[in-house]
């Protein structure tokens, strides 16, 4: 891995989560019209890969990101989307979201093996008993499965998805196999693989979402969710053959082109029996925008991870050089229009320490979560 454009990013990556790094935590990105917020999911998934970087004060920041995140923790024990008081806007705290908690517990766990430091752990022990209880009551099927409802996830303005969601259920059986809940695990892999009422898995990917069946009809998406299918394989939620099914499926219907990896697929037009009228509120009305279609490079960097699981070492290589040249072109950007290759927005955090986690897990050939 000696590519002039891999290392060139990787330095660049790293001055992204530089430039993200404040004394409140890891905004998520940076600029004049930068997200100048903490975010759980952001922050977490920035920290994956940043907290490899030799950047001594990487850790400080992933630190009072977490730190942050506990101070506006919920009664009921729920970690907030997002923490926004460090600006001239009105101070408030965002919650509506499921995937914040998963990803706060995964980034505590994070933190203890990058730096053998158990004792933020430790001190905020409460905090993580409290935000693990309340995802438990999540639980509204006793299933062993998380429920949601619509946009309560980083997909937050589109699509449409409720009940069963592959993402959730991919992040929570980490969640479950980090404190070693490896019952609720198993009684979750077995949900989503081989439930015959619950399961996401339809033979070819994991679909999006699920909830009641109907007789003849059923609750459940039949779009391809590129973070939810690729976590599953990166936590191991799928086993080998799943996984090698979902990256065919990714790469026949090139999902990862012009660049890793767009957000679903195929995209969701008005009309169809996905389209809510509420999406005419977001960029995610035009086909190959924003969530619907675009390309977002962070999941490039877990698309990478995929194939590093998978032992596709020179494929991998491929992914991780396209990622450079979509994240360098466009500085980091939110999303990327794959028919015109235009960027929007800049100096995203999660994808700068995406980029990181995917470039040192290629160097050591093992996914390093």
């Amino acid at each position: 891995m000696t590519d002039k454009i891999t290392e060139e990013c990787y330095e660049k990556a790293k001055d992204v989560i530089k430039q993200c790094s404040t004394k409140h935590g890891l905004f998520a990105s940076a600029g004049e019209h930068g997200y100048d917020a903490v975010w759980a999911r952001d922050s977490m998934i920035s920290f994956l890969g940043a907290s490899l970087a030799k950047e001594n004060f990487f850790k400080n920041t992933f630190r009072q990101s977490l730190i942050t995140l506990a101070k506006n923790q919920s009664k009921n024990g729920q970690i907030p989307n997002a923490v926004d008081k460090f600006s001239k806007r009105r101070k408030h705290v965002d919650f509506a979201s499921i995937d914040s908690s998963l990803w706060y517990l995964i980034g505590h766990y994070i933190f203890r093996k990058r730096y053998d430091d158990g004792s933020l752990l430790k001190k905020y022990k409460k905090n993580v008993e409290m935000a693990l209880m309340w995802l438990k009551y999540q639980d509204t099927g006793e299933s062993g499965m998380l429920a949601q409802l619509p946009t309560t996830d980083w997909q937050d303005a589109f699509p449409h998805k409720y009940g069963y969601a592959i993402n959730t259920q991919a992040l929570y059986y980490q969640v479950l196999n980090l404190v070693g809940n490896k019952k609720d695990a198993n009684k979750l892999k077995f949900a989503v693989n081989n439930d015959h009422d619950k399961k996401l898995w339809n033979g070819s990917f994991y679909v999006p979402y699920r909830w009641k069946n109907h007789n003849k009809y059923k609750e459940i998406g039949e779009w391809f969710d590129s973070l939810g299918n690729i976590l599953a394989i990166v936590f191991d939620l799928a086993d080998g053959a799943k996984a090698k099914k979902i990256l065919d499926f990714i790469e026949k219907n090139k999902i990862n082109r012009p660049y890793p990896v767009k957000a679903i697929y195929p995209p969701i037009k008005k009309g169809s029996k996905h389209w809510q009228d509420y999406f005419e509120d977001c960029d995610a009305k035009e086909p190959y925008h924003y969530l619907n279609a675009g390309i977002w490079t962070f999941i490039g960097g877990f698309y990478v991870l995929s194939l590093i699981k998978l032992r596709k070492f020179d494929k991998a290589e491929k992914e991780l050089k396209r990622t450079a040249e979509a994240n360098l072109k466009g500085n980091f950007p939110e999303w990327i229009d794959p028919i015109t290759k235009k960027s929007f927005g800049k100096m995203q955090a999660w994808d700068a320490g995406m980029y990181i986690l995917a470039y040192e897990s290629l160097r050591k050939k093992r996914v390093l979560i």
